[in-house]
């Protein structure tokens, strides 16, 4: 069967032309009675989508007048359709409920077939309707895929935006404008993990980034500063395990998460713990990944973060001071000693049943144990840094409550000088 053309379809194309405003009535018509979310649509959308089906019933004339068109007129007549509509209108309707659209209008278009075609004409324009209708198709994907890969790019621009505002400390006003603007639920808690970028194309670091945290239920805003990729994770109750799960999104090297935080507003405070955490995680070759960032509190304090020499000041060696008891003398005999208890119980004339007690006291008051190689290090860089910035009186505030004794004439006795 030959192509359909202006001279074999003319009076066809004359009957359409003159049933374009009708047929778009009907159109409109039917998807109100068949299509609930239609019906709920603004006035202004439903007027444009009016205005696409008038524009689609002149395409098909022009389509038809071509004879069916090349394969570039196919594209442009098609894509003319939806040149009538705001581009915003793809973001109130679905790519589905286009579909469900153009489905209602072509099944218009096929039932007044006998009505517009001319004698002889109805299966010619049965078959042209037919395809239209799948270059139609074509084009609402088009245009879809436009508005998506746009909103994609401006998705990331303000996030890339975010992430900026969030190193640099901006206020909560900013961060809770730009988080609105993307969606944020802002879910507690909030933490933020930094780790190397893999490279390539942001739009697929990221989208590997999304796609992972799709699947453990976290909401995240991701960004790639320089080398270092910066999520922020919110509404996960570990973010530690949850940056475990989100590891192959980043690229090789350390993965530090920072303290988790009630609020976006507050993850500030989380971004600089990360970011310090990051920098000074290459002093710990064997840290864990991901590491929380309080996990290196002494490498961050050598590579001067003040935060960092704060906490070790304020909660460790001004703690030890005000627990008293000689915890500190017996720390330091403890490290003299090399870690051996009884030769740090002989440097101090006292049972190494003492030592042990004041070692677990440390652990009570300091939260690191002076028992665990790794522990050990971070109270002796609090020492140092404790000595070095003392802010505390050396005067213990409380006696640190004495061991049981025992009565044993075995000489079990801790408070027996050696």
């Amino acid at each position: 069967m030959s192509e359909p053309g202006g001279t074999e379809l003319a009076a066809t194309l004359r009957r359409i032309e003159r049933a374009a405003g009708a047929l778009s009535t009907a159109s409109v018509a039917r998807m109100d009675e068949t299509l609930p979310w239609f019906r709920s649509l603004p006035a202004d959308q439903r007027a444009w989508v009016m205005l696409v089906a008038q524009a689609g019933a002149r395409s098909l004339v022009q389509w038809l007048r071509s004879g069916g068109g090349t394969a570039e007129g196919t594209q442009e007549v098609s894509d003319e359709v939806f040149a009538t509509a705001p581009e915003a209108l793809a973001r109130s309707i679905s790519l589905q409920q286009t579909v469900a659209l153009i489905k209602v209008t072509i099944d218009v278009v096929e039932e007044q077939v006998p009505r517009l075609a001319a004698p002889g004409e109805e299966l010619a324009l049965r078959e042209a309707v037919l395809r239209f209708s799948r270059e139609i198709a074509f084009a609402a994907a088009r245009v879809y895929a436009r508005a998506a890969e746009s909103r994609s790019s401006w998705d990331a621009r303000l996030q890339a935006l975010l992430v900026d505002a969030l190193l640099r400390g901006d206020s909560a006003d900013v961060l809770a404008s730009r988080a609105a603007a993307l969606g944020w639920a802002d879910e507690p808690p909030v933490a933020v993990a930094v780790g190397r970028s893999p490279g390539g194309e942001v739009s697929a670091v990221l989208h590997t980034v999304y796609r992972l945290a799709r699947r453990i239920g976290a909401e995240v805003i991701g960004g790639v500063h320089g080398d270092r990729l910066v999520v922020v994770l919110g509404g996960v109750a570990d973010p530690v395990a949850a940056t475990g799960k989100l590891l192959a999104a980043f690229g090789e090297g350390p993965v530090v998460v920072g303290p988790a935080v009630p609020s976006l507003d507050e993850a500030t405070e989380s971004a600089r713990a990360a970011l310090t955490g990051y920098r000074a995680a290459p002093a710990w070759p064997t840290a864990p990944r991901p590491v929380p960032a309080a996990d290196l509190l002494p490498e961050r304090a050598l590579a001067g973060d003040a935060e960092a020499r704060r906490r070790l000041r304020h909660d460790v060696y001004a703690a030890l001071v005000r627990a008293g008891g000689e915890l500190l003398e017996t720390l330091d005999a403890f490290f003299a000693a090399g870690g051996t208890l009884e030769s740090a119980a002989r440097a101090l004339f006292v049972h190494p049943n003492t030592v042990r007690y004041r070692l677990r006291r440390i652990a009570e008051v300091t939260g690191f144990s002076p028992l665990t190689p790794r522990e050990a290090y971070a109270l002796q860089v609090a020492l140092t840094v404790g000595r070095l910035d003392p802010v505390v009186p050396v005067v213990p505030t409380q006696t640190l409550p004495p061991p049981p004794r025992k009565t044993s004439q075995t000489g079990d006795d801790p408070h027996r000088s050696l």
